[in-house]
């Protein structure tokens, strides 16, 4: 009896497409919202403000302007809104960011806090 060789194969096996289950797509979770919101104090001149928001945030002069006279008038302003991580960077920076030169009778920077955007 003669056996037959089968030739060797270098092809590679298909697997058989399994059954697709019908797919339910889940939004990944969003990341909860904070404010960064700076306080308003005497030892700071707007110019100072526009400064530090201009270098901090990236805010253009007149949009600091807004920002430097709202918290002026209302004591505080929300100067930017993301997730928790950024806003404590934010925030930090801003207490890092230094005195005022213009203002004798400053000791230190601005202070800000953060807050869970409802």
């Amino acid at each position: 009896m003669e056996s037959e060789k089968q030739p060797k194969s270098d092809s590679v096996a298909v697997a058989s497409p399994q059954q697709a289950k019908p797919s339910r797509k889940r939004k990944p979770a969003q990341l909860p919202l904070f404010h960064v919101i700076l306080l308003n104090d005497d030892d700071h001149s707007f110019d100072y403000v526009i400064e530090m928001l201009g270098v901090l945030f990236a805010y253009p002069p007149e949009k600091g302007m807004t920002l430097a006279k709202e918290v002026d008038r209302e004591g505080r302003v929300i100067v930017l809104t993301t997730h928790k991580e950024m806003a404590e960077l934010k925030r930090d920076q801003i207490h890092a960011y230094g005195t005022d030169p213009r203002v004798a009778v400053c000791k230190g920077s601005m202070s800000a806090t953060i807050e869970p955007a409802d």
